[in-house]
């Protein structure tokens, strides 16, 4: 990186309008975590995934406990202590004058938010709408669409029960009908999945329901070509991102789908109970919003933020996460997150004990990764882990799956993997 790269980087931290570090942590710690995500955008993805002096300055950005090992992210992430504080900040602002502060100041910052979250995402502001988590943001779609009696959905054993319960009461209510296809996990073949989708299409088929990346085993799903067949068929494609956005790589417009909606405070470590839907412009005036909206706003994406009151400070420090975010990088985030799931797994893969549930080809996954030990249940392992080790994970019982689910994050160290990876093959020897 060129002294003049660095030098801006250096002095865009000192600022309001990126991190403001130093406002918020103790002087020495906040240079000290300013100067590792410089060092940090001066690596390549492959290099920056490897260096473990920078990643461990990183996680003092975070104030995780350490009297447990935290292998659960993938449930919901630690905010880093900059989110927290802008969290806290906006609240107590808030509770100022609640009826002016909140909705004559803070809700006037929901535009430059919107338009934020839309960069990050590489769309258009007006096609975002700010929410509170993947089960809203889908489920106003599956309840919005204009679908009648006959018309068919295809969805996969394996997508998220949230969303598997909201196309289950549109079946009993109106009449449609669900083509559930049972995937043989973990997947390396995209002409697999693809097949297996269009093979089940008939003239009656109206909806594509796709998992980027399914939750029980951190398969990913070649979305991209499946919205493809989608859209070749007339066929409209719904998206669970809850597990992709702040994870992998990527620009929602790239796969060409239909909808798409995500957690916040999972990957991209927002505020919990923050999330956000996407919806192709031309499509906006197609689905009717969970609430009530003017009849003004029907090809308008804000007409699914008609909710009322709202907590407002959660909303507003989405921004600080975007920001936390952008200073480390999605292809470096993605890499590193890549690494530390190769790391434990590579270690413990052949054991003779211990099956992996989930390909370690890094086009087929990321940080979330699926294990079983022969002859124990997920949960059982799952006590074991934490009883014996204190390592948080979670218990996975699902079709053809029973294992505990490994996430780690960006604060996660080696030495906490080099625990998870004796704890497993010490589990596996008694197996």
């Amino acid at each position: 990186m060129s002294n003049t790269r660095r030098s801006f980087i250096r002095k865009s931290f000192l600022t309001a309008g990126t991190l403001s570090i130093s406002s918020l942590f103790k002087q020495s710690m906040a240079e000290d975590i300013k100067d590792a995500l410089v060092q940090l955008n001066g690596l390549s993805p492959l290099d920056a995934a490897q260096d473990e002096e920078i990643w461990a300055r990183i996680q003092q950005a975070y104030t995780t406990s350490s009297s447990i090992i935290n292998l659960n992210n993938g449930g919901v992430s630690p905010q880093p202590k900059v989110v927290q504080d802008a969290a806290i900040r906006y609240y107590k602002y808030s509770n100022e004058a609640p009826s002016y502060y909140m909705w004559r100041i803070l809700d006037q910052g929901r535009e430059p938010l919107r338009a934020k979250l839309a960069d990050l995402a590489g769309c258009s502001p007006d096609e975002l709408a700010i929410n509170r988590n993947t089960t809203e943001a889908i489920n106003t779609v599956i309840f919005g669409m204009n679908l009648k009696a006959g018309d068919e959905v295809i969805l996969t054993k394996y997508d998220y029960p949230n969303m598997i319960n909201a196309w289950r009461q549109r079946e009993r209510r109106d009449g449609i009908k669900l083509v559930w296809l049972d995937l043989n996990l973990p997947i390396e073949s995209d002409d697999t999945v693809v097949q297996a989708f269009t093979n089940a299409v008939t003239s009656r088929t109206k909806v594509f329901h796709i998992t980027h990346m399914i939750n029980w085993t951190g398969q990913i799903l070649p979305v991209k070509k499946l919205c493809d067949e989608a859209r070749k068929r007339g066929i409209d494609s719904v998206v669970d991102g809850a597990h992709t956005f702040g994870h992998l790589n990527f620009k929602i417009p790239d796969f060409g789908c239909d909808y798409f909606g995500t957690s916040l405070h999972k990957w991209l470590c927002a505020p919990f109970g923050s999330g956000m839907l996407y919806i192709r412009k031309e499509k906006i005036k197609d689905i009717w919003p969970l609430l009530a909206s003017p009849e003004n706003q029907i090809d308008n994406i804000r007409k699914f933020e008609n909710i009322g009151t709202r907590s407002f400070a959660i909303e507003q420090a989405i921004g600080s996460a975007i920001d936390f975010h952008n200073a480390i990088g999605s292809a470096r985030k993605e890499a590193r997150l890549h690494y530390l799931k190769s790391y434990w797994a590579e270690a413990v893969k052949d054991h003779p004990n211990v099956s992996m549930n989930t390909s370690l080809n890094k086009k087929y996954s990321c940080a979330l990764a699926n294990f079983s030990i022969k002859g124990i249940d997920a949960g059982p392992v799952h006590n074991k882990l934490f009883g014996g080790y204190k390592i948080h994970t979670s218990p996975i019982k699902w079709e053809k799956v029973n294992g505990p689910r490994i996430t780690p994050h960006v604060y996660t160290k080696k030495y906490d993997l080099d625990r998870l990876i004796t704890a497993i093959n010490e589990i596996a020897d008694e197996a």
